[in-house]
């Protein structure tokens, strides 16, 4: 029996690593003894897949069973742990392993520092790291990934020059931190201080310093680091291909993203994915689905790089056929895959996609997820569903900045003044501070109920209380707040007040222009009206609501004249669009357009809610 046990568990693990999981997990079942190690090879295969929640849920049944967590156990399943950033589960499994006995094995207290290192709780990762008996190179980086991990980057520099026999991965650690904040310089100082030393940059490091590159857009500094890479012989590498080709993609050079890619001598998945994203940004649909054709073996992230792009340049319904289409391939979907189509529902508003994908999340568990949740609370609020938006909000587990945010427009796009006001309040007692976007969201909601005072208060609270500055969206939201409520004197003066350098000014003339067009207020819409065109003599937006103003005060002879002089200047106004959600299929209907297939039955029925309506 141990040696039929001991055949079946390195059959397990053989299967495991080659990625056929089910199969390894069907003879796993099959066992009926199952022992530490067998569970443990089930566990680690789980883990070593990015398969976190599998991994997880397998820890749960094994802790059901008869056989004893080891030191494997726990860091596998801490890995697991820390790749799916879940604090709490890891927190239950760093208080079993102490009630274990197992606070002093120093792989298990390694994994635990990284653990809350990648779940952003580096006040944790130091307590577990004080705690060891002894610490090894590992502890070492661990501690420092765990606080630059958090852009904690004094407490990592304390760190790193405590470390007296500094190793490869600590200079890259260091380098890689200092790069995703894209300080490029402290990333060039660190790089000199390695080279004096006795390591040797490596791939890993040069393929940090290109990142840090990226983050910061430095085009020069870029460009130094390639031709380093191609004299110091590491341009073959893998990973220093994939983070060139993706420099040059981030600043738009297509040509030479294509070079890298092209010369590359080995093509791993994550540079397949990268050159679809270049073609994505560049706009290029067609070649980037032909590289998606070309990728031997495609991931989650491949899947995901094509919804991404899609939605990005406005083709939602494909976006949502990619997003099946990798269902259908058997990938289960990441957090990233359900942001993306989520953004799809959101620009699509269709409602009953959008459920249909909420109900997957819920399958695969990652409704509590924020990013996630983020995005379940816009696409309801986008689609109409406040309840919906409210639901989503309140399944988030650990509710970050975005997610009040994105609540906060929800109610500003329901006219929910008064809720937005109070979730504000809640988000400040929850010690999450505000930042420019929540004041859109504030602003925006205030306006549409004509909240003035309040409103008002608001604005002025942001450079007074919490040291924001103003941006364009919070002075054309107050502007738009005080015309609707028909202070256009205020609003004129506001508009002199933040526009005296003529930096977007005619941003606010147009919003000022949209509130004299309401009220009917030619004189003052007049001159908004021609100061607007000489700002913008190319965009119809000026002709477009001076003609509306006209029209409100009867004055049709005037409204005419204002649409031939901008027919005569070659402008066009944009159709306006409406869309209705009927049996998950969405009918889209443009002003002007007669052409629908039920024209004439929607006509009629048009007809008959007139007379129902006079009649009421």
């Amino acid at each position: 029996m141990p040696s039929c046990l001991f055949r079946i568990t390195s059959k397990i693990t053989s299967l495991a690593k080659s990625g056929c999981i089910e199969h390894a997990r069907k003879l796993f079942d099959e066992l009926l003894t199952k022992d530490t190690i067998a569970w443990n090879s089930m566990l680690s295969g789980y883990s070593q897949l990015g398969l976190h929640r599998e991994a997880l849920l397998l820890f749960y049944q094994m802790r059901s069973s008869s056989a004893k967590p080891d030191h494997f156990t726990l860091t596998a399943t801490l890995s697991a742990c820390a790749s799916s950033c879940s604090l709490g589960i890891g927190a239950k499994v760093h208080a079993f392993s102490i009630v274990s006995g197992y606070n002093s094995s120093v792989p298990v207290n390694n994994s635990l520092i990284h653990m809350y290192g990648k779940c952003l709780n580096p006040f944790s990762a130091r307590k577990v790291f004080d705690e060891m008996d002894g610490s090894n190179d590992v502890s070492w980086c661990s501690l420092l990934f765990a606080y630059t991990n958090c852009g904690q980057f004094d407490l990592a520099s304390e760190v790193f020059e405590m470390i007296t026999r500094k190793v490869g991965i600590s200079w890259n650690t260091m380098i890689s931190g200092f790069g995703r904040n894209g300080e490029v310089l402290l990333c060039f100082d660190l790089y000199s201080r390695m080279r004096k030393s006795s390591y040797e940059p490596d791939q890993w490091t040069y393929s940090a310093l290109i990142n840090a590159c990226t983050e910061s857009l430095e085009l020069f500094h870029g460009l130094m680091m390639h031709a380093v890479v191609i004299k110091s012989g590491w341009i073959s590498a893998v990973e220093t291909s994939n983070s060139l080709t993706s420099f040059y993609a981030k600043l738009g050079s297509i040509n030479d993203a294509m070079k890298v890619f092209e010369f590359a001598e080995m093509l791993s998945l994550v540079s397949w994915n990268a050159i679809i994203d270049v073609y994505m940004k560049a706009g290029d649909i067609h070649k980037a689905y032909i590289t998606f054709q070309h990728v031997p073996e495609k991931n989650v992230v491949s899947w995901t790089s094509m919804i991404t792009g899609y939605v990005r340049n406005g083709y939602g319904d494909e976006a949502l056929g990619f997003f099946i289409g990798m269902m259908r391939y058997g990938l289960i979907p990441d957090e990233y895959s359900f942001g993306a189509v989520l953004h799809a529902c959101s620009s699509l508003a269709v409602h009953g996609h959008g459920r249909m994908i909420h109900g997957c999340i819920i399958h695969y568990g990652f409704h509590a997820y924020a990013y996630v949740g983020n995005g379940l609370v816009n696409m309801y609020a986008k689609c109409g569903d406040l309840d919906g938006s409210l639901s989503a909000f309140h399944d988030i587990y650990e509710k970050d900045l975005v997610s009040f945010n994105a609540m906060l427009f929800g109610f500003g796009l329901h006219g929910k003044a008064s809720q937005a006001v109070q979730l504000y309040e809640d988000m400040l007692a929850a010690g999450k501070n505000p930042d420019e976007v929540t004041f859109i969201g504030l602003l925006v909601a205030c306006s549409h109920s004509g909240l003035i005072e309040k409103g008002g208060a608001l604005f002025a609270s942001m450079e007074s209380v919490h040291g924001l500055s103003y941006d364009v969206d919070h002075i054309a939201s107050m502007i738009d707040m005080l015309g609707r409520s028909g202070y256009l004197a205020e609003a004129k003066e506001l508009v002199s007040t933040f526009s005296k350098a003529g930096k977007y000014k005619a941003r606010f003339c147009e919003v000022l222009l949209g509130a004299c067009s309401a009220w009917g207020e030619v004189g003052m819409g007049t001159y908004w009206g021609e100061a607007l065109k000489v700002l913008k003599p190319h965009k119809e937006i000026s002709y477009v609501l001076q003609s509306n103003l006209y029209c409100a005060s009867g004055q049709w002879k005037e409204a005419e004249m204002i649409r031939k002089a901008m027919i005569d200047e070659g402008l066009k106004k944009i159709p306006g669009f409406s869309w209705i959600e009927v049996m998950n299929k969405v009918a889209v209907f443009a002003a002007g357009d007669h052409s629908h297939t039920y024209m004439e039955e929607l006509c009629k029925i048009l007809y008959l809610l007139q007379l129902e309506m006079r009649h009421t």
